[in-house]
């Protein structure tokens, strides 16, 4: 009997676990399974609502059809065939030409007295009450000056953010976000023909506006097309409020995240800046038209230079938006990156590689474009060109390798997106369905996205995507091109790409890879052609071939390049570019920047090419952007600013260095003026003194009165200040410049130009003489050498001069109360200065090392924000950069000072 109830318990027990674990069992899989469903359903759109879905009315959404211009009332009163036409013209043509062909010429822009500078007050539109009550001002008003701050990161088309209205007595900031469906208001406004808009750079406002509110500006005065034809140095509005109005703005702001609300108080100020400022200074380049016509020799052309500026600024009013389509989606970006690629890969790659990663690189844009067009997101925010080379060329297996392979490729940011995250199964079917065509693939991810079972919301930008992109497909081969009147913009960036690219990359191969060989055979350095024709004109050196050149030299040359582990100078190099590949242009790339390098000693830095490498204009602005950003990290890491702080007369800071020596702090940093500010005062009143407001003049006044000590200046002083900080160089192309009278700089330019042809002799020298054992000077780098060797040969001077005082203006408070003896051809505006103090920090602290060290510092930076496949061999981080001076080196100490 207790065995028969032990066995009952032993099969209950049984049966309790296995239920147990059949329960467990089916709630993991329940539990897995609605995960993968949910993993499979999320989209990040359903947490992160964007600014933009609260829009009820779109006029550019992100189909495929195109945009449709305003249709004014007596077009839809009139025939269907007038009504069609309207669709393909400017809605006000007829006013615009109008005013092309019997333009107002009488601008005032201003009445009465004008308070240039900005009072804390500013309006701040965020109601339709208040929409309507600036329209009702503004059509009060005879003239406005205008801008706008867009956003375009995480909108497919971007979207006009803010708008920046300014009358001569307030400044208002439209938050175009909360009144986007209201923005109508405004339209009778901007195209009032009666009422003049001031703008700055219009081109992309017109469209921006035309794009996301139907409002078209008709009578518009652009200060940009005015410098065009003032042919002014410089065209930007930054320029234009530094010089006339001595107002500086940190056009960094501009890619500031403008959809935050509330604004940064910085934020609002900049946005004031850039539209408070225009009334006066169209007002002031009126009154230059005017004077310019004045002065011309034809009394007949009175009105010629206003006029045109009149015509080329209501011209931009004719343009008409239009949406860029593709004749496939994303076919542009995929045949661009497909040729960037080919071209950094050279010959290693088979056909049947390149057809498999050109296709699977069209795949990816095309659903790139997709998803961008899906989630009203940039594509560069959904998915980069780095990760999609990234991508095609690892052709990852599972959704990890997918991921890990985006986020590798984009450390600088941060990735992948939230639109990859939630989509990332579509790129691993991409990856899986290899053999089906990309026209079964996208329909199918757009039909799970925004069918009636659709993962993601749809929202007023997507919602025409589903009827318009089956015609898309079906039609992309055989219907004619849609984009025949391209984009102004996109053939303008283009054109001044290829023009850069004209003008300032090398015209001829940079390395000639000839060869220097010592007299015991021994390979010393690859050279150019030119630096073996001034050894063999000197009887220095014997011809051993003649095709590639080669030479032995007849005299010992002091060292080898392998003996000092410098294997970079015996290696062949290409006229490529070391970032991508690219052969059809390079420019020259200084490493490590000029305004240290100039500072090394004689044996650290002796004009070597391993720091000077060759990029193309994408790579080179990539390197260049990434080094002024760790000059920033290097100027506070050392306490040492990048610019001046400020400057005295060079009498006044006599007067006081005694007193500043003594103290450390304190008064010391209440010193002098910041020499930017003390020229752009100098221009201003130059220029515009006697047309300012007397306030506006009175303190330009006492900005310059700071630099002199207080005392009454005269025009004489004002023509001296504004050459305060500038080069010899410099200041002679500041004389060049049209509208800048300089009487009183003769008598400096001419010993300037006396001291210059003395360092143009050593100069000249520099570029002949070249070092034994394998210094490569580039062909065509005259310039680079000869501002680098002028450069040295003044750092061994004291820095003064004598004479009026301008070019000893030397005493310069450039780390807060620390005065520094300045050179005179050291330009006091760059970053000249701040590299000295640097150089003489790591030279007093650490040594020689401290400079090997900084110099790898810079390498590392280039490496990791280049990421170069085509270094030459033997270039490394650690280059010492060291060298020993032979006989003949015009770079030996001694002998320089025995030239001396």
């Amino acid at each position: 009997m207790e065995v028969t109830e032990k066995v009952k318990i032993v099969i209950s027990i049984a049966s309790l676990v296995a239920a147990t674990v059949l329960i467990v069992s089916e709630y993991r899989r329940r539990k897995h399974q609605s995960k993968q469903t949910s993993s499979l359903s999320s989209c990040y759109l359903h947490s992160e609502l964007k600014p933009q879905f609260g829009f009820k009315r779109v006029l550019a959404d992100n189909s495929y059809s195109g945009f449709k211009h305003l249709k004014k009332l007596e077009d839809v009163s009139s025939s269907s065939s007038s009504i069609e036409k309207s669709l393909n013209c400017h809605p006000y043509e007829t006013e615009i030409t109008v005013l092309l062909e019997n333009p107002k010429l009488e601008f005032s822009f201003l009445r009465g007295e004008y308070l240039l500078e900005m009072n804390d007050s500013y309006v701040w539109v965020e109601t339709e009450l208040k929409l309507k009550e600036l329209a009702e001002t503004l059509s009060k008003e005879k003239v406005f000056g205008v801008d706008t701050e867009q956003h375009s990161l995480r909108s497919f088309l971007g979207f006009t953010a803010l708008i920046q209205i300014s009358t001569q007595e307030e400044d208002f900031l439209v938050d175009t976000i909360a009144l986007h469906d209201a923005m109508s208001i405004l339209r009778p406004v901007f195209s009032d023909p009666l009422i003049c808009k001031v703008f700055h750079g219009a081109d992309n406002d017109v469209l921006w506006l035309q794009r996301d509110f139907h409002i078209y500006v008709v009578n518009m005065f652009d200060t940009a097309k005015a410098c065009e034809v003032l042919s002014k140095p410089q065209r930007s509005l930054a320029y234009l409020l530094e010089t006339v109005c001595g107002v500086a703005t940190n056009k960094l702001l501009q890619r500031e995240d403008w959809r935050q609300r509330p604004l940064s108080e910085e934020m609002v100020l900049y946005a004031r800046t850039d539209a408070h400022y225009l009334l006066y200074i169209a007002d002031c380049l009126t009154t230059e038209l005017k004077q310019l016509a004045i002065d011309s020799s034809s009394p007949d052309d009175k009105f010629h230079f206003l006029l045109e500026a009149s015509r080329r600024s209501n011209m931009t009013c004719l343009q008409l938006y239009t949406k860029e389509i593709e004749d496939y989606p994303g076919n542009a970006a995929a045949s661009s990156l497909i040729n960037r690629h080919l071209n950094g890969h050279g010959d290693n790659s088979t056909s049947f590689v390149d057809a498999k990663f050109q296709e699977f690189v069209r795949e990816l844009c095309a659903w790139r474009d997709l998803m961008a067009r899906i989630h009203d997101e940039s594509t560069r925010y959904v998915l980069s060109d780095q990760a999609i080379v990234a991508l095609a060329t690892k052709q990852p297996t599972t959704t990890e390798d997918i991921y890990d392979a985006i986020a590798q490729a984009d450390l600088a940011i941060e990735s992948p997106s939230a639109v990859v995250c939630s989509h990332l199964d579509d790129v691993y079917q991409m990856t899986q369905d290899k053999l089906v065509k990309l026209d079964a693939i996208l329909p199918a991810v757009l039909q799970k996205c925004l069918g009636s079972d659709g993962t993601c919301p749809i929202s007023i930008f997507n919602y025409s995507l589903l009827v318009n992109f089956k015609t898309k497909l079906t039609s992309h081969r055989s219907a004619p091109k849609q984009n025949g009147n391209k984009n102004l913009k996109q053939f303008t960036r283009k054109a001044s790409r290829e023009l850069f690219v004209k003008k300032f990359s090398c015209k001829a191969p940079v390395y000639h890879n000839c060869r220097i060989y010592a007299n015991d055979g021994r390979l010393l350095c690859y050279c150019d052609r030119r630096k073996l024709e001034w050894y063999l004109n000197r009887g220095l050196a014997k011809l051993v071939e003649e095709n590639p050149p080669a030479i032995t030299l007849l005299f010992e040359p002091k060292g080898r390049p392998e003996d000092e582990g410098n294997d970079f100078y015996i290696q062949t190099k290409r006229n490529i570019c070391v970032g991508c590949g690219e052969g059809n242009h390079y420019l020259r790339y200084r490493i490590i920047p000029s305004c240290y390098r100039v500072h090394f000693p004689e044996h650290l830095k002796s004009h070597r090419s391993h720091d000077i490498v060759l990029l193309c204009v994408d790579c080179h602005e990539v390197a260049h952007a990434a080094a002024e950003k760790y000059k920033k990290q290097i100027a506070t890491e050392f306490g040492i600013p990048l610019f001046v702080h400020r400057v005295l007369d060079s009498k006044e800071a006599q007067g006081t260095s005694s007193s500043m020596d003594q103290e450390s702090t304190g008064n010391s940093e209440d010193a002098g003026v910041s020499p930017l500010h003390l020229r752009t005062a100098a221009m201003a009143l130059l220029r515009h003194g006697n047309r300012m407001p007397s306030s506006r003049r009175e303190k330009l006044l006492q900005t310059v009165k700071m630099y002199y000590g207080g005392r009454d200046i005269s025009e004489e002083d004002l023509e001296k200040a504004l050459l305060i900080g500038l080069s010899p160089h410099e200041r002679r192309k500041l004389e060049r410049k049209k509208g800048v009278s300089l009487k009183h700089s003769v008598e400096v330019s001419h010993m300037d130009k006396q001291e210059n042809n003395n360092n143009d002799t050593d100069a000249n020298s520099l570029v002949s003489l070249v070092e034994e054992q394998g210094v490569e000077v580039p062909a065509g780098s005259e310039k680079d050498v000869n501002a680098e060797s002028n450069m040295v040969a003044d750092d061994s001077s004291n820095g003064t001069s004598g004479g009026d005082g301008v070019t000893e203006l030397n005493d310069t408070q450039c780390n807060g109360n620390t005065l520094h003896q300045q050179n005179s051809k050291l330009s006091l505006l760059g970053h000249g200065p701040h590299g000295k103090q640097i150089v003489e920090h790591l030279l007093k602290e650490y040594g020689e090392d401290g400079v090997r060290d900084f110099c790898q510092r810079w390498r590392q930076v280039f490496v990791d924000t280049v990421h170069p496949r085509h270094l030459p061999g033997g270039w490394n981080v650690s280059h010492s950069g060291r060298r020993d001076f032979g006989e003949f080196s015009v770079y030996n100490p001694t002998k320089r000072l025995s030239a001396e």
